[in-house]
């Protein structure tokens, strides 16, 4: 029943979002251990710029485990700043079938605080 409703979720957000060159897609993926951030252009079907707690910058900066916010908000930074660096200033938020509350927030904020626009 989780599984159901977590899939509809997703399929209700994602139906809404799709990745231009002029606005591509933030795309957040979170497990128990680590979280994940890419800015995908779904016209061509690439990755343009990614960030997540595996990262050899973000690892020595994690305090604790990878799956908290603060390093929610690491990532977060950094794929802003990535992004910024790339001249990629507007994104639409895919949070997936995440509630958007915790580590995804944390995340869109730090975003959000790096310059990102969405």
């Amino acid at each position: 029943m989780v599984q159901a409703r977590r899939r509809r979720r997703q399929l209700r957000v994602r139906k809404r979002l799709f990745g231009t060159p002029q606005r591509p897609r933030l795309a957040v993926f979170r497990s128990s251990k680590h979280i994940y951030a890419q800015i995908i252009n779904d016209v061509v079907g690439v990755t343009l710029v990614s960030a997540s707690t595996l990262d050899k910058e973000i690892r020595p900066l994690l305090t604790g485990s990878g799956g908290n916010k603060p390093a929610a908000d690491l990532v977060g930074k950094m794929v802003g700043q990535r992004a910024k660096a790339a001249g990629i200033n507007k994104v639409c938020f895919d949070r997936r079938s995440y509630r958007y509350h915790g580590r995804v927030k944390a995340l869109a904020d730090a975003a959000r605080a790096a310059g990102l626009d969405f």
